[in-house]
């Protein structure tokens, strides 16, 4: 056979093989399944030389258009929709790690699951994804005491973090450990004296709780600033490294949707939500004139950005008004 004979019949040889691949139907392969789980909640950036990391415990989903004051329902719902979020809210509850290099300090410990199996707690996993331990955990900075910021306190009637200090505003210990305040206050009110010991009582009777007074330097860049309001004793935290600054909100604000837009939006769970607006409007207005960084307890995780007055671009032009930039995602170092 000549060397072009045999190629035309390796070639028709080869042909049916070919248009079999070609029109056979594929075999359906099973979908992989849907895993519904997210990465492990912690986001790190670099201030100066300090380290900072957001700890993300859980997520609340909670009906803002039915707690949120000095406003109303349809305003609420109408902002909320405005930013693609639906009503219920999911509310994240956000905690934070500054490690100096000489110490490494928390900013308030997250729920610890104390609003039951909807909203499980993963501070501790989170923490452990992070790099750390709860006992490398030096200092604990209250920003006030409710739940969502003490929860993490004790775990399995044990401390938390058994080598940490707790730092809390004076007149904030005053209120919800004090007798005579649980005693006056409305009854649907005291469970959270009730849960205030439960948390704290060990740390105090080890000598690990101690209170400040006003503007107060804690340890070398971090100072305690008193935004009382939120609740009797609210205090937000600087810290500050190498000319770069971040400020720790607590509960200074609860929905970005609403109150940067409308900072005079105030929350059902303020002690005195005149005195929150004013320390809100101050606060506002200042990180939006310095550009630092802030970070919030309970913006969608990581809760840490920057805010600007809103201007002609975003709309209507409101010296009032502020813009929420979220910090940009970033590998690190």
């Amino acid at each position: 056979m000549s060397p072009r004979s045999l190629g035309l019949a390796l070639a028709l040889a080869a042909a049916p093989l070919s248009l079999s691949l070609v029109t056979l139907p594929s075999t359906a392969r099973a979908a992989a399944p849907q895993v519904k789980t997210q990465a492990p909640g912690y986001y790190r950036l670099m201030l100066g030389d300090f380290e900072i990391t957001a700890l993300n415990d859980t997520i609340l989903t909670l009906p803002m258009d039915k707690l949120m004051t000095n406003t109303m329902p349809a305003k609420v719902a109408a902002a909320l929709a405005r930013n693609h979020q639906p009503s219920p809210t999911p509310t994240s509850v956000n905690a934070f790690l500054i490690n100096t290099g000489a110490q490494l300090i928390l900013v308030d410990t997250g729920l610890n699951g104390l609003a039951g199996p909807q909203a499980p707690s993963h501070l501790l996993a989170n923490l452990k994804a992070a790099g750390y331990t709860p006992d490398q955990v030096d200092a604990v900075l209250i920003t006030h005491m409710h739940a969502d910021h003490i929860g993490g306190l004790m775990t399995d009637g044990q401390m938390t973090f058994p080598n940490a200090t707790l730092y809390v505003d004076a007149a904030e210990k005053g209120h919800w450990l004090n007798a005579e305040a649980e005693a006056k206050a409305p009854a649907d009110k005291r469970g959270g004296f009730t849960t205030a010991h439960k948390l704290l009582d060990a740390y105090a009777a080890a000598g690990k709780l101690k209170t400040f007074d006003g503007v107060t330097s804690l340890f070398p860049g971090i100072t305690a600033i008193p935004a009382h309001g939120h609740t009797p004793g609210h205090t937000v935290y600087a810290a500050e490294s190498k000319g770069q600054k971040i400020l720790f909100w607590g509960d200074l604000m609860h929905v970005a949707a609403v109150q940067f837009d409308t900072p005079a939006t105030t929350v059902q769970f303020d002690s005195d939500s005149p005195a929150a607006y004013k320390e809100r409007a101050k606060i506002f207005a200042e990180a939006a004139k310095d550009g630092y960084w802030v970070a919030a307890a309970h913006i969608s995780f990581p809760g840490i950005g920057h805010i600007r007055p809103k201007d002609a671009t975003d709309g209507k032009a409101d010296p009032k008004s502020y813009v929420w930039e979220p910090a940009q995602y970033s590998l690190g170092e």
